[in-house]
């Protein structure tokens, strides 16, 4: 994924990123609302070595770097029993040794011989006071006890106090502006790491990338979605001016490319599942192929749910169906539809049994025969996943186009629809894309394909 992908999931799950980065600010507040004012008081003290008078270098040295050993055992001390009961028991503390040294943190400058004890409370004057009872009983153990030596030495370590303890008039906690900060700033991660999350569980194809990875055929075009689609299904024929039909007039284009030497091209457009725009494909890549002067007959093989007599306003009572089991001829069904000529045979009557009609030797010779009267053959076949008219008949074409629906078709489906007319003998010359976004994260994802005019529609 590189940044313009980061950047299209962003905006993909734009409302999903902010709303968890307002949840993380206002969660932020809250917490520093209810957080009770706590203050710190700090005492420094550093560990010091008197060598005397007449001590040479080499002495100086040496009590230096003991001074630096002993610095962190010094530190645990500061927080032990025999530094902390005396304070409990000179200030008369309610507090057991355990509970106050959860009150006191230290740290020590690296390298360094200063050890700093800070000192936490809901009262500031009394932080101040336990700060420096612990710095003056810390003084008293280390001088009188931990370095009390009974023969004089060349140096003595001591404790002096730098920095005594005073009255804080600012509560350390809460920090209401930065608790509100690190709330945004961990709801803004969450909401990211919610976007990535579903972009990786999300199967829809969102790009023609999607698709290249799940059918190893070529895309061959793509058509926007247009929400008045019910309403004008043929839009080459009723708007050609249209950029949807524009879109199907590249297709064609394309399409022609695939076409086999000096001989018809039968093309079976399916789908893998319903509701993809199969149909509707199949009826504006005929009628764009008509445009182009070729002979092209446009046969509705989907024997469960036919659509093309209800797109193209024809009586589809009778059709295919009716030729297959030999009642009439097909020049006796199929229509003109237009002026040029593209003739349509509608599917007839539904059958109990259309994979069998279809995979039977009158299909076979149906297929011939409009192979010797026509230029192009494109046959509207039911989606491949759900039933398996499509794999027959892909045996019987030059090729299957497959659609798939931007954002409603999964690439796992469109891998195993792929898989399905392989696995039948049949071969995927290629796929369209239907349903192209053009507002939102997505509407860029197309650009190579030249419809940036789309998204201005």
């Amino acid at each position: 994924m590189d940044l313009r992908d980061f950047i299209r999931v962003l905006r993909r799950h734009l409302v999903v990123v902010v709303a968890a980065t307002v949840i993380g600010l206002c969660s932020g507040a809250i917490v520093g609302l209810v957080t009770p004012q706590r203050y710190e008081a700090s005492t420094q003290l550093m560990v010091s070595v008197d060598a005397g008078g007449d001590s040479t270098a080499i002495e100086l040295t040496q009590g230096g770097s003991y001074a630096q050993q002993v610095i962190e055992s010094y530190r645990s001390v500061l927080t032990s029993s025999v530094v902390l009961q005396p304070v409990i028991d000179d200030l008369g503390l309610d507090l057991s040794v355990a509970q106050l040294a959860g009150k006191v943190s230290t740290s020590v400058a690296t390298p360094g011989v200063i050890i700093t004890a800070t000192v936490s409370d809901a009262n500031p004057g009394q932080a101040a006071r336990i700060a420096n009872a612990i710095g003056d009983s810390f003084t008293t153990v280390i001088t009188d006890q931990l370095e009390r030596r009974e023969q004089a030495t060349a140096y003595q370590i001591r404790i002096v106090p730098v920095q005594p303890a005073t009255v804080p008039t600012q509560p350390a906690a809460p920090n209401l502006p930065l608790s509100v900060a690190l709330g945004a700033v961990v709801g803004l991660a969450a909401g990211i790491g919610v976007a990535l999350m579903r972009e990786v569980l999300d199967r829809r194809i969102r790009t023609l990338a999607d698709v290249e990875k799940a059918v190893t055929a070529p895309v061959l075009g793509g058509v926007a979605f247009d929400p008045k689609a019910s309403a004008r299904p043929l839009i080459v024929a009723n708007a050609p001016l249209d950029p949807r039909a524009e879109a199907f007039r590249s297709l064609r284009t394309n399409v022609r490319f695939l076409f086999p030497p000096h001989q018809t091209a039968v093309f079976v457009v399916t789908s893998a599942g319903p509701s993809e725009g199969k149909s509707t494909t199949a009826a504006n890549l005929a009628l764009a192929l008509g445009e182009s002067g070729y002979r092209v007959a446009l046969i509705d093989a989907d024997l469960r749910k036919p659509r093309v007599a209800g797109l193209f306003g024809i009586e589809g009572a009778i059709g295919l169906t009716d030729v297959l089991i030999g009642r009439v001829a097909v020049s006796d069904v199929m229509q003109r539809w237009g002026r040029g000529t593209f003739f349509v045979l509608p599917s007839g009557t539904v059958p109990p049994n259309p994979a069998e009609l279809l995979g039977s030797d009158a299909m076979t010779t149906l297929i011939d025969d409009l192979k010797a009267a026509f230029d192009v053959v494109i046959i509207d076949a039911p989606p491949v996943l759900p039933v398996t008219d499509a794999a027959v008949l892909s045996r019987l074409a030059t090729g299957v186009l497959l659609v798939a629906a931007a954002e409603a078709t999964t690439t796992d489906n469109l891998t195993a629809a792929a898989a399905r007319i392989e696995a039948a003998e049949g071969r995927v010359l290629g796929t369209v894309v239907t349903m192209l976004p053009i507002r939102g994260a997505d509407k860029t994802a197309y650009g190579t394909y030249g419809y940036g005019a789309l998204a201005k529609a």
